[in-house]
């Protein structure tokens, strides 16, 4: 998969892309994300790319000539894939949507500096604006590293287990169940036994348990939208009753 990522700080990107799994996912031709300066597509002597807002106010916002003339001059005009503006007033990003983006050839990352975007960018050649959640942010570049972080690990052989994805948190619809590695025994305490037992059912079973437990004490939220069987309906109120009493009446519907 192609990325583009057209961005004011250029230089934030390699020392993440560089290292560890998106490292190897790049050296593997599973990901190719190419980083662009939007400074190098202006005209004038300094590099100017932004400028005081129409109507008085704080803050400096970006020009539209040099972020149109990045993204055309790369993707073409218009665009040859879909354009992504990360910004505090997009769509939040879940897993759901990064499966949906992780099927895509090719995307662009429109990072946002200063106090925000000229409109027109947003009206005329963003496709898509996408929030990592409701705080703010000094620029889009964290969230851009985030959004490549999260779409590059659905890609096929971008992690070594090729379930790992699938087993976390949220890709199920609950919290991911507990990890633990030698040693057996740190500080008195102890691997679970079901963990070392060898019955791969059990393990799952116990797994599954862990993950409904998790879920409903941290995100019960969550439940309301999981795909739930009889037996883990019937675990969760064996643990908490009284946690979410729309549960059952949800899953019968």
């Amino acid at each position: 998969m192609q990325m583009d990522i057209f961005t004011l700080l250029p230089g934030v990107f390699a020392p993440y892309l560089d290292a560890s799994i998106l490292a190897r996912a790049a050296k593997n031709d599973l990901i190719d994300v190419r980083v662009h300066d939007i400074r190098a597509f202006t005209t004038d002597r300094h590099h100017v790319c932004d400028d005081t807002p129409y109507g008085g106010g704080g803050g400096m916002v970006m020009k539209p000539e040099p972020v149109f003339t990045a993204l055309e001059s790369v993707l073409g005009s218009p665009p040859a894939c879909k354009v992504v503006l990360m910004t505090p007033q997009g769509r939040v990003l879940t897993q759901q949507l990064a499966y949906e983006y992780a099927a895509l050839p090719r995307l662009a990352i429109l990072c946002g500096r200063y106090e925000g975007i000229d409109e027109r960018i947003r009206e005329h050649i963003v496709t898509d604006e996408i929030s990592i959640g409701d705080y703010v942010l000094t620029g889009g570049e964290l969230p851009a590293l985030i959004f490549i972080d999260v779409i590059s690990r659905l890609l096929p052989g971008v992690l070594g287990d090729p379930d790992g994805a699938s087993d976390d948190s949220h890709a199920s619809g609950l919290i991911e169940y507990p990890h633990y590695t030698r040693p057996q025994v740190f500080r008195g305490w102890r691997v679970p036994d079901v963990l070392q037992s060898g019955n791969h059912a059990e393990i799952s079973r116990w797994r599954r348990q862990q993950s409904l437990m998790r879920t409903q004490a941290r995100r019960p939220d969550m439940l309301l939208k999981a795909d739930l069987t009889d037996t883990d309906r019937a675990y969760l109120r064996s643990i908490n009753p009284e946690a979410d009493p729309d549960l059952s009446k949800k899953n019968e519907t």
